[in-house]
């Protein structure tokens, strides 16, 4: 009995996921299917608000997003806020779901290889900017091109600009410090859909050698604080791993770990394309759990 009902729950989980994924390639709106999930008690698993979205955002930027400011022949400074990803359907309905919360353009570059979200206009970044301030950036890199950008749009000096372009990233270190304070007293609900967002950018799902080995990574360069929070959140034992140009690297394998990772999905979804290797994912360990259990 206990077997029937933990493959029943996976079961609905699975299928609620599922359903994520016509959401954003088909943009369904379905409120009995979701009153209907409510009442059986899975409330949290549909829990795409805008709130989550906004959060997710944020985290997104941080992972694959660019805080520009750039000049016209010397003359004057350009803003652009802007998020690159390869051309999917569900990086491309993603994007848009930004448009009315956050603001900004969705378009397709690169003769179609990618699609973009994108700000170009200053009095609209200047309104963005204020997410920031409530939802702050995490990693060091992101949070240096902010402080730029601030100073740029409160100068408006050109030469001071010119001097300084190349001097962004040189207090990082001091960054990385302020960074790992605010995270000792993070609101969990923000982190968590920051997570999420950060996850479709810089998270991996693989399922490698027949089904047999299924693993969650994740990386990022120069902060290693950042990923050291990620590996305690998920109680990891596993160690971090130092690549080329200081990246650092975890890769989870414990499926205890693996299930801890999949209920975050869960209950903060995937909005792109991670979503789909995600299901997969889930698939696969939530089967391997039925069978240990």
């Amino acid at each position: 009995t206990l077997k029937i009902n933990i493959y029943i729950n996976t079961l609905i989980i699975y299928l609620i996921n599922k359903y994520y994924y016509y959401i954003i390639n088909y943009n369904i709106q379905d409120n009995i299917f979701i009153k209907f999930i409510t009442n059986l008690g899975f409330k949290n698993s549909i829990n795409i608000t805008n709130e989550h979205i906004i959060k997710f955002w944020v985290g997104l930027i941080d992972g694959d997003g660019s805080i520009q400011v750039n000049h016209w022949r010397k003359l004057n400074l350009q803003y652009r806020l802007i998020i690159k990803l390869k051309n999917t359907k569900s990086n491309y309905n993603m994007l848009k779901l930004f448009i009315p919360l956050i603001g900004g353009n969705v378009k397709l570059v690169s003769n179609n290889n990618f699609v973009i979200w994108v700000v170009n206009n200053k009095e609209d970044i200047i309104k963005i900017i204020k997410i920031f301030d409530k939802y702050p950036l995490l990693t060091s890199n992101k949070r240096a091109q902010l402080l730029f950008m601030k100073k740029n749009l409160l100068k408006q000096d050109i030469n001071w600009y010119l001097n300084n372009r190349n001097n962004k990233y040189n207090n990082n270190i001091i960054i990385q410090k302020e960074i790992l304070n605010d995270l000792t007293n993070i609101n969990n609900n923000y982190f968590n859909s920051w997570l999420s967002g950060f996850i479709e950018a810089e998270g991996c799902f693989s399922i490698r050698n027949n089904y047999n080995i299924k693993s969650f990574s994740i990386g990022q360069n120069n902060d290693l604080y950042l990923i050291e929070y990620i590996k305690n959140k998920f109680n990891a034992d596993n160690k971090i791993q130092l690549k080329k140009n200081n990246f650092y690297l975890i890769e989870i394998y414990k499926l205890e770990n693996l299930l801890l990772i999949i209920n975050h999905c869960n209950n903060y979804p995937l909005l792109g394309e991670k979503l789909i290797s995600f299901l997969k994912f889930n698939k696969y360990v939530s089967c391997s759990h039925t069978t240990i259990k």
